[in-house]
């Protein structure tokens, strides 16, 4: 079964999360989300954990090699 929830966008843009969403996900106060948009604009919202900061640190120092003067130059205007 498919359940839709919706949800209107303000001029901030800011919107509230359906009940049927928060409790899905188990959401409470100051809980935060994480948005995953795959390569056809879909987009899961899942929340979010402290395991996906500590897999972004170990990223990290992988990616040092796109930290150069030259790169912030080349994609400053992105």
């Amino acid at each position: 079964m498919t359940t839709t929830a919706v949800s209107k966008l303000t001029s901030k843009n800011q919107t509230t999360i359906p009940a049927p969403v928060r409790e899905t996900l188990d959401l409470s106060a100051g809980d935060m989300l994480a948005f995953e948009i795959n390569d056809r604009g879909a987009v899961v919202v899942r929340k979010w954990t402290p395991i996906d900061l500590e897999f972004a640190l170990a990223l990290e120092p992988t990616l040092s090699e796109w930290t150069s003067d030259e790169d912030d130059e080349a994609y400053r205007e992105l």
